[in-house]
């Protein structure tokens, strides 16, 4: 590969997104050794021409020789359009570019509520602003997917009927928001929405081993119950994984009970809708 020289990305160190790319960028040989800089490394010389606020939602590339700093997208087609100038050219076309720099803010501000990371009172930490938006957004795509994967996964479980209709999936999907909503009422809409960006996280993480099942079952002809007893070994690693997300943000642990409470009733309505319909 040809080497960007004297160019370095700031990245964020508690993101292993990041973490993973900026290194295969060194590793591959696309920057230099001095290549990659954790924004907590940041230093005051450093500083005077980045713009460190910006640099929390849009990954910065320093030119050191030139003194300028592209930021987002930009960046990350700079490094690779070095290397593959067909790729930079293609990139900075304007309807693919467009549709780049929208995915990457979408990534980029739902990071934190992708991958959370502990606070840390004693160090400037590379958090993206609250963006409401991209934040909605990906509650959106997350309560979709979440809805898709239940859907399929209730027919391996049903003997390939599907228990309740897809947009009873989508009601149970994104019911748990409102829902837990009501603990968190007396919180700060951010503080809400960072909370309901990773619950909808730990339902997909769910969904993601929900569809293993779903694999699995194209490969050999599986009976409903060991899917059933997947489901609830699923549920109870997403209990766990709510758990944990839910002590990173500090906020109380009645959040997991009401989360369980949503879960029973359900369960509740699974088997009174099936003794009705048999």
């Amino acid at each position: 590969m040809k080497t960007l020289k004297r160019q370095t990305l700031i990245y964020d160190k508690d993101c292993p997104l990041c973490r993973a790319y900026t290194a295969g960028f060194v590793k591959t040989g696309m920057l230099d050794e001095n290549g990659r800089l954790p924004y907590t490394d940041l230093n005051t010389d450093t500083c005077a021409f980045v713009d460190a606020n910006r640099a929390r939602n849009e990954i910065a590339l320093i030119d050191h020789k030139n003194k300028t700093v592209t930021y987002g997208i930009d960046s990350l087609l700079k490094v690779l359009g070095h290397s593959i100038p067909f790729i930079e050219k293609v990139g900075k076309t304007k309807p693919l570019y467009s549709v780049l720099k929208r995915l990457y803010s979408f990534i980029s501000y739902n990071r934190k509520v992708i991958i959370p990371s502990a606070k840390n009172e004693t160090e400037t930490q590379c958090v993206p602003d609250f963006n409401l938006k991209y934040r909605i957004a990906y509650i959106l795509f997350g309560g979709i997917i979440t809805a898709l994967v239940l859907f399929r996964y209730s027919q391996l479980m049903n003997y390939g009927r599907a228990i309740f209709p897809f947009f009873a999936e989508l009601i149970f999907a994104f019911g748990q928001i409102p829902f837990q909503w009501i603990v968190l009422r007396k919180e700060t809409r951010e503080t809400q929405f960072e909370y309901f960006g990773n619950l909808i996280t730990a339902s997909v993480f769910g969904s993601l081993l929900l569809t293993l099942g779903i694999i699995a079952n194209t490969i050999i002809n599986i009976p409903p119950e060991p899917h059933t007893l997947w489901f609830l070994i699923t549920a109870t690693i997403m209990f766990f994984e709510h758990l944990r997300r839910v002590e990173l943000l500090q906020l109380p642990v009645k959040l997991c009970i009401s989360w369980l409470s949503y879960r029973f009733l359900l369960l509740l309505a699974v088997v009174l809708y099936i003794s009705i319909t048999k």
